[in-house]
């Protein structure tokens, strides 16, 4: 694990940047040229589009920059208070499945927000990770988005910390009309992004270690 670059943004990343470096990163993965990194930033108000995605859940088109991401899933918001991990890993390296990786990365969102008392639940219907408000209603509280070629990976997850979730109402998120959206601020938890960002850190590695 040691190998991993934990790279850290102080500032908003612009989409297209962001894009690009993971682009040259995979690259350079692949090509044996560069080590494994993971990127923890904040992204400017923005939408962003999966390959599945639903012109008409598109609901502001004006609202804030479009972006088509190129991952799988449907549209998304990222923003300010919103802790965006992108994970730029070797999977040859890591059992060649998706499937697991994907389930690794909704443990490390998971035991994060248990860090903090909230209970994160999966959904086999639905991805992401999710929190019960009672009397059935569900609000997603992190998105997860990955692409993989040649075997490595990119993009990766988005958990909320404080965004201001008016701006999701823009798109339909992910799709799914009958649940909403919520925070770690919004469930009644004070932390920061600093915070945070040492649980993930932690439990990356104990998750991908295991």
């Amino acid at each position: 694990m040691s190998q991993i670059e934990w790279k850290f943004s102080q500032h908003y990343t612009a989409y297209e940047d962001a894009l690009k470096f993971m682009e040259e990163r995979v690259e350079a993965i692949d090509k044996g040229e560069a080590g494994e990194c993971i990127w923890m930033l904040e992204h400017p108000p923005l939408y962003t589009s999966g390959t599945s995605a639903d012109i008409a859940d598109l609901v502001e088109p004006d609202r804030f920059p479009v972006y088509d991401a190129g991952r799988g899933g449907q549209y998304t918001y990222h923003g300010p208070g919103q802790r965006v991990v992108y994970f730029m890993l070797d999977l040859k390296k890591r059992g060649r499945d998706l499937r697991k990786f994907i389930h690794n990365l909704e443990e490390v969102i998971i035991q994060t927000l248990a860090s903090f008392d909230i209970n994160g639940e999966r959904r086999e219907d639905r991805i992401g990770v999710w929190v019960a408000r009672g009397d059935g209603r569900e609000d997603k509280v992190a998105a997860i988005g990955v692409r993989v070629r040649r075997w490595i990976s990119f993009h990766g997850i988005a958990i909320n910390i404080e965004p201001d979730l008016s701006h999701f109402t823009g798109i339909v998120p992910c799709g799914i009309v009958e649940h909403g959206v919520t925070s770690i601020k919004d469930l009644g938890k004070n932390v920061t992004m600093a915070e945070v960002d040492a649980v993930i850190r932690t439990k990356f590695e104990q998750v991908f270690e295991g």
